[in-house]
């Protein structure tokens, strides 16, 4: 007994030096160590976690700390006000670790803002909390007399669910004259007991003998366990069956089918006949779990499998076999088997995913965390080893953070308008042959953020808009897309506001801010207003605001708003002529004068001389186009000596806008008008002055029409030589043709002082030539005569504006020739 105590002393300073040399070890790992006691209290202390990991008291909240423990429940709990670690329920050390050596809680600490996990190990230490338990309150042991002294015979040792020194038990057996206490101790096994007979037996003076076995462990205070021993002296029989070794070792891979053999026992008895017949058993104390797995042959002793072995469950069994004979009484031996199991790789790895940052923005910085991955694997060795890999051709890396543990990182540029989901597959493989694998999915949503403008399908529209249209009238709408989503790509539309000579743009259309419809605010005047440019402005709603712009041409149209207006004299009353009853036919008598606001057709005049009263024919007639009033015939005495000549001015237009100029003509005799002549000398004086002032506007006309025609001919040029051609309403200096025959009207008007209000660049520069649609029933002598267009220039008009038209008829042609 004194051996027992110094061998369970020896074990005792071992086991203590172990522990300060795991201690220092840990000290060095990175992990954050406490240890705390099993049954504390609810409330004790073990430690003060936010100090120790570096994090404020303020901030434990707002950055969501919280404590996992996977299959731990909630042992351990974190006061969030002072950033203790503390007990929180009843902490069991046998019922979370078993007999094992080591017992810990893992705790994984997360907290977001940013994503960090932190591993904190609290080693549960071991109090002597557990008695020595035998198995039974008493054990029976049948001794035949005729032993010999030195004989043992094996005792069931106690169980003590403690670990360390409150597990190392000190047998001590009540005091008897007849047997001593032997305990063995090996590496591998656990104590063995025996009662050693010291002192020959006789069965007629002590059949009978009562010991007590006490077990006494080494915790602080020490626990112990008693049980009685009834042994009881036999008088036959003399010889227990003897094992050829104490101890048979097996080992077997965890695959191993039903029926194996693990090995074959071999014990004999000296005996003979029946006492000398042994029979096989698995001893009294086998548990259930060693029953379900294996069987012995009574007969043989050939141990066989009958159940599935797990190596991750139970790495070895201990069996302990009895050997007794068929003598009466039996007599009986025991031996030992242990079976080593060993592993195979048939456990896939474990994957799981924890603390998803998700959705993540398309505009993340690289090495952004998204995501924890734990993989584990229930195999031990190489085929527990688990490495982890990603799917390839995504913007992810997995990067080891501690053993077992990764993070799902951002490894390059996203963009959701390319790829708004990831389904990332990560797959674990240990490193057992053959290898097994598993995987997790884990969908990453790519969250927007505004980094595409509006953009509208062209950049310039051209929109033709009739002139005196209703105010609020919707002439166009304009549409941009955006590639974000949500509020980042809803749209809305804008004025870019300027000038629009002395007025906003504003004043003249609108634009819906959602639909992008533009609106005519007030009715748009060709004459004023030949062309509208301005650009409509189209903003997401995100933040910051993108956006971009679109150009508007719109064109005004015009319409036969505008009735001819008369010039000069007949511009407010009639004029009155004198006229030689001895003119010839062709006598220009007068010419009639006016001009048109509008344009193109609508601005084509002509000229009628209406019927006179009672239906006499009128010795006068009118040029269809140039409005002057001549003679048809000789004039004779029958003529009346007053005429009153109605001269109907109309233009082209729809409908068709009239103005009267009255012409009053007096036939008087050749002498009589030089004598009328004299008074209007004076007259005439300022009617030269007039003259002279119509003949330079007459002469500017026909410069502009020369430059014209050289710029057309070398932009003709530049089109020819060009492998793509610009058009646009508004380029400028590009003047433009509308011709469609040799004979036509031409007018430039002083009074369209505003006929394109763009912004960009200088008016333009327009050249119209119309078909005058003369009807066949005309003379020759009025097709020969050329149209008149619409001039503000007062006065009479020179001769040599006919030579003009003809000039601009030549012009004309030239362009059809071009085309």
């Amino acid at each position: 007994m004194l051996f027992s105590r110094l061998g369970g002393l020896r074990a005792l300073r071992l086991l203590l030096l172990s522990l300060l040399l795991l201690a220092a070890w840990e000290a060095g790992s990175g992990q954050l160590h406490y240890s705390v006691p099993e049954e504390a209290k609810h409330g004790t202390f073990v430690g003060r976690i936010a100090q120790d990991l570096g994090l404020e008291l303020a901030e434990l909240v707002p950055r969501l700390f919280r404590v996992a423990s996977k299959d731990r429940g909630d042992l351990l709990e974190v006061n969030l006000q002072n950033g203790i670690l503390f007990v929180n329920s009843r902490i069991d050390r046998e019922a979370l670790c078993g007999r094992s050596a080591e017992c810990s809680i893992h705790l994984e600490v997360i907290v977001d803002r940013p994503l960090q996990v932190f591993h904190v190990d609290v080693k549960v230490k071991d109090i002597n909390d557990n008695p020595p338990v035998f198995k039974g309150s008493e054990q029976r042991i049948v001794i035949p007399e005729n032993r010999q002294p030195g004989s043992r015979f094996p005792l069931e040792g106690a169980a003590d669910a403690d670990i360390g020194a409150n597990s190392l038990l000190i047998y001590t057996l009540s005091p008897t004259d007849y047997f001593s206490l032997k305990v063995e101790t090996t590496d591998e096994l656990s104590k063995s007991l025996s009662l050693e007979l010291r002192k020959s037996l006789d069965r007629e003076e002590t059949p009978e003998l009562r010991l007590l076995l006490t077990a006494t462990d080494g915790g602080k205070p020490e626990l112990e366990g008693t049980v009685r021993l009834q042994i009881t002296v036999l008088d036959v029989n003399d010889n227990a069956p003897l094992f050829d070794q104490a101890v048979y070792r097996a080992q077997l891979v965890e695959s191993t089918a039903n029926g194996t053999l693990v090995t074959t026992l071999n014990a004999s008895d000296a005996d003979e006949g029946v006492n000398g017949e042994v029979v096989f058993s698995f001893g009294n104390d086998v548990s259930p779990d060693i029953q379900e797995k294996f069987k012995v042959d009574s007969i043989s002793g050939e141990i066989r499998v009958i159940g599935d072995l797990d190596y991750e469950k139970i790495k070895s069994y201990e069996i302990q076999v009895k050997a007794v004979d068929k003598g009466t009484p039996p007599m009986s031996n025991h031996c030992k088997v242990l079976v080593k199991v060993l592993d195979l790789n048939d456990n896939t790895p474990e994957l799981e995913v924890t603390s998803l940052s998700l959705p993540i923005k398309e505009d993340a910085p690289i090495s952004t965390v998204i995501a924890l991955i734990k993989v584990s694997d229930l195999d031990s060795g190489a085929n527990g080893q688990v490495t982890c890999s990603l799917a390839p051709h995504v913007p992810f890396k997995l990067v080891s953070t501690f053993k077992n543990y990764y993070s799902l990182v951002l490894d390059s540029t996203l963009d959701r308008e390319t790829t708004p989901l990831y389904r990332v597959v990560v797959t674990a493989r240990d490193g057992g042959s053959p290898s097994l694998w598993a995987t997790a999915s884990v969908s990453v949503e790519v969250a927007d953020v505004n980094d595409n403008v509006p953009t509208f399908a062209q950049p310039e529209y051209t929109v033709f808009v009739k002139e005196n249209n209703l105010p609020g009238a919707h002439i166009f709408t304009v549409s941009a897309t955006d590639a974000d989503a949500q509020e980042n790509a809803l749209v809305s539309y804008s004025l870019v506001e300027r000038r629009v000579g002395e007025r906003l743009l504003s004043s003249f259309v609108s634009v819906h801010a959602e639909s992008g419809k533009v609106f005519a605010l007030q009715p748009l005047d060709h004459e004023e207003l030949e062309l509208l440019q301005f650009q409509v402005s189209a903003r997401d709603a995100g933040v910051p605001s993108l956006g971009s712009n679109v150009t508007l041409q719109v064109f005004v149209l015009d319409e036969n708003d505008n009735a001819p207006s008369l010039l000069g004299p007949q511009a407010g009353s009639a004029v009155s002529e004198l006229v030689s009853r001895t003119v010839g036919a062709g006598h220009v008598v007068t010419k009639v004068r006016a001009v048109d606001a509008d344009s193109g057709y609508n601005a084509w005049l002509s000229y009628e001389l209406q019927p006179s009263t009672g239906g006499a024919r009128s010795p006068f007639r009118v040029g269809l186009y140039t409005g002057e009033v001549s003679t048809t015939r000789v004039l004779d005495e029958a003529d009346a000596p007053r005429q009153r000549l109605l001269v109907l001015v109309k233009d082209h237009g729809e409908p068709v806008q009239t103005a009267t100029a009255t012409v009053l003509v007096s036939l008087v005799e050749s002498g009589q008008i030089q004598k009328a002549s004299l008074p209007v000398l004076t007259g005439a004086v300022g009617s030269q002055a007039s003259l002279v002032d119509v003949n330079v506007y007459l002469i500017i006309a026909i410069c502009a029409v020369s430059s014209l025609l050289v710029l057309t001919l070398l932009l003709y040029t530049a089109l020819r030589c060009s492998a793509t051609s610009t058009d646009g309403a508004c380029a400028p200096g590009k003047p433009v043709l509308v011709c469609s025959s040799a004979v036509g009207s031409w007018s430039y008007s002083q009074q369209r002082r505003q006929r394109v209000c763009s912004g960009e660049g200088p008016p333009k520069t327009d050249l119209m030539a119309f078909s005058p649609g003369l009807s066949p029933g005309l003379n020759i002598s009025e097709r020969s005569e050329q149209p008149e267009g619409n001039s503000d220039l007062s006065g009479n008009v020179s001769p040599n504006l006919s030579y003009d038209f003809k000039f601009c008829l030549d012009l004309t042609s030239l362009f059809k020739s071009f085309q």
